[in-house]
C-alpha cells in the first residue's frame, strides 16, 4: 500500500499527459524553492520530481523520433517511416 503524497507508481506515471507531468514538476520545484519544507518532505519530492523528469524526457525523446521520422512523399504530404536501426544511428 503506497502513502499519501507519493509518486504514481510506474504504469501510472507513464499514462500520465506530459502537460500534467511537467506542472507537476514545476509545482514541486516551487515548493523546494520555497525553503519551507523539511527535509524528509523535500527528499520525497526530489525523489517525485526525479521521475516526473524522466518520464517527461522520455516522452521528448519519444516525440523527437517520430518528427525524425517523418518524411515528405512526392506529393508533399507527410507520412510516418518506420525508422530502423540503421536510421537511429545517424
Amino acid at each position: 500500500m503506497s502513502k499519501p503524497g507519493k509518486t504514481p507508481e510506474g504504469g501510472k506515471l507513464e499514462r500520465l499527459p506530459f502537460e500534467e507531468a511537467l506542472e507537476k514538476l514545476e509545482a514541486i520545484v516551487e515548493a523546494m524553492e520555497s525553503g519551507e519544507l523539511p527535509l524528509e518532505t523535500l527528499l520525497a519530492r526530489y525523489e517525485e520530481g526525479m521521475k516526473l523528469a524522466q518520464a517527461c524526457q522520455g516522452r521528448l525523446a519519444d516525440a523527437e523520433i517520430k518528427i525524425q521520422q517523418l518524411e515528405k512523399a512526392a506529393g508533399g504530404a507527410l507520412k510516418l517511416r518506420s525508422l530502423t536501426p540503421e536510421a537511429a544511428e545517424e
